[in-house]
């Protein structure tokens, strides 16, 4: 079996990010495999369709639209540095994403960056690698307890969902990092960063910003998460960007419906995206 005499090694791969991401030689994939399951191997003449081929599927999320972010040398360069930082692939594509689309869009707007649930720094090593933080006069607030999430705040409904086991195993297994020190490493070529390590909402004092411009949420556990938002609303710029990781994600219902009873308070309204994260906009 032969090549087609105008078979590009970079173009299958631009077509067929799954084939990028498995590692495989392209050549060889097209060889073994994408020629019987009738994959392309260059773009054709319908330009109707996205340049990315076949259905999405990852991290809960299935999709035939267009993701052609998939092969955008940016989006590769931000998510391998978050890669870098987990020392693993979540398969998280889509989800950081729209992290960058948020902290691209936030960064319009003066004022800081806050994460309040880091663990390893996944989508903030992302996002600070794409906005080349060097350059910028900003400080992004890095918060965790870095050890897992702290049992005093978990509701009586995440006390017997068994929160607090699945944080212990998570601990256990690495999903959780216990090692502040290799999150000081991963974030030492970033001056601006600032690590704050303890419990939220305790530690939420030690934000000194007075302007937020990007609001990121992931800390698995409710009381913390509204703590969080009610504590900065008034810090955060017109127009910033809140994003909460696991708003709408499956198996995480307590935390919903307290930023749900938290937004009607406050005659807000947050958008339920399919990768499983809450969009709000601070009017």
């Amino acid at each position: 079996m032969t090549l087609p005499a105008d078979f590009s090694p970079d173009e299958y791969l631009r077509l067929h990010p799954d084939v990028r991401l498995s590692g495989i030689d392209p050549t060889q994939h097209y060889l073994a495999w994408g020629r019987d399951e009738g994959r392309a191997y260059k773009r054709g003449n319908d330009t109707l369709y996205a340049k990315v081929e076949g259905v999405f599927t990852a991290d809960g999320l299935s999709s035939i639209h267009n993701h052609d972010f998939m092969s955008d040398p940016r989006f590769i360069a931000a998510y391998e540095r978050g890669v870098q930082a987990a020392g693993t692939d979540y398969n998280w594509f889509w989800r950081v994403y729209m992290g960058l689309w948020a902290a691209r869009t936030a960064a319009k707007h003066g004022g800081d960056f806050v994460e309040c649930g880091v663990n390893h720094g996944f989508l903030s090593s992302a996002i600070m690698h794409d906005l080349d933080w060097n350059s910028t006069s900003r400080t992004f607030y890095l918060l965790d307890t870095f050890a897992g999430v702290d049992d005093r705040y978990l509701s009586d409904l995440e006390k017997m969902g068994g929160v607090a086991d699945k944080s212990r195993k998570w601990i256990e297994d690495g999903t959780y990092t216990s090692s502040i020190e290799s999150v000081i490493n991963n974030f030492a070529e970033w001056p601006n960063a600032k690590i704050i390590q303890g419990t939220i909402p305790e530690t939420l004092t030690q934000i000194d910003s007075t302007q937020i411009a990007f609001l990121h949420i992931d800390l698995n556990c409710t009381i913390p998460e509204v703590a969080a938002i009610e504590y900065l609303w008034d810090r955060l710029v017109p127009g910033a960007i809140i994003l909460l990781d696991d708003y709408a994600y499956h198996g995480y219902q307590p935390q919903k419906e307290g930023m749900d009873q938290w937004a009607e308070k406050m005659n807000v309204s947050i958008a339920s995206l399919p990768t499983g994260q809450g969009l709000l906009i601070k009017p």
